[in-house]
């Protein structure tokens, strides 16, 4: 039985912030036009999460627990729109990454819009340790890019797979977000987790905007992870909102960071 479609732009969406009005999917993520803002020397980072209202990112392991078609429909539609997708490894092993956009009418879409058909997955590891068991790496479609200070050989893979090796002082999210965009051309970079890789961006100065799926659904307490973990920031971080969205008593947040 094959995997079920992706949803697509169509979903509709409630604007309730900057102003009330009927929209959707893919009017709004349409509208940014995120690679337009990249600065020169990184890509135009935004960092997309679900969350429960008590704050967890994960049920039972899983975020795919919190979703629904509304963030499933924003999850896709984002990938769409950015030239590199950029997760930790074991967010990747977790939730069994594979193609990351797998739907041909999306890709005709990216094409279109002079984007290549499949955007670019990043990897960075300091151990070597890369989940080469999940869907990703045998998918001869999929380009992939690893960081790392370690000698690897991941020729036996069907993946188009590049690895950049760098010094163990020079791996850092900043040297990688700066190779990503004077080496691969990477304007708009698309962060999807976990809460310990958002918390390090944050803590590199980073992001540029969170999208956050507020799921009208509570975990309860448990061991689920906020949307950030690792050591507090000096200060807090402020955000500005740029929109709110609901569909179904879920509600989707854009904020651009201060």
């Amino acid at each position: 039985m094959s995997a079920p479609e992706p949803p697509g732009p169509a979903v509709e969406l409630r604007q309730l912030l900057p102003e009330p009005k009927q929209t959707t999917v893919g009017q709004v993520l349409g509208s940014m036009n995120l690679g337009r803002r990249a600065p020169a020397e990184r890509p135009y980072t935004i960092v997309n999460f679900v969350a429960t209202v008590d704050g967890r990112s994960a049920f039972r392991g899983r975020s795919g627990e919190l979703s629904d078609l509304g963030d499933r429909a924003v999850f896709h539609g984002l990938r769409e729109h950015a030239d590199a997708v950029f997760a930790g490894t074991e967010t990747m092993r977790t939730e069994g990454y594979g193609r990351l956009v797998r739907d041909p009418a999306r890709r005709a879409r990216r094409a279109a819009a002079g984007l290549t058909p499949d955007p670019l997955a990043c990897v960075i590891t300091r151990s070597g340790a890369v989940p080469t068991d999940i869907p990703l790496f045998a998918d001869p479609a999929s380009r992939i890019v690893v960081f790392t200070p370690t000698e690897l050989d991941l020729a036996a893979h069907p993946a188009k797979i590049e690895v950049v090796r760098l010094d163990p002082g020079q791996l850092t999210l900043t040297t990688m977000l700066r190779r990503l965009r004077s080496d691969y051309d990477v304007r708009v970079l698309l962060c999807e987790g976990g809460p310990t890789v958002f918390g390090a961006l944050l803590r590199e100065q980073l992001v540029d905007e969170l999208l956050l799926t507020l799921a009208p659904k509570l975990a309860g307490g448990g061991a689920g992870p906020a949307v950030t973990s690792g050591p507090e920031l000096a200060e807090l971080q402020r955000l500005e909102p740029v929109w709110v969205l609901e569909r179904d008593s879920s509600l989707f947040l854009r904020y651009a960071l201060r």
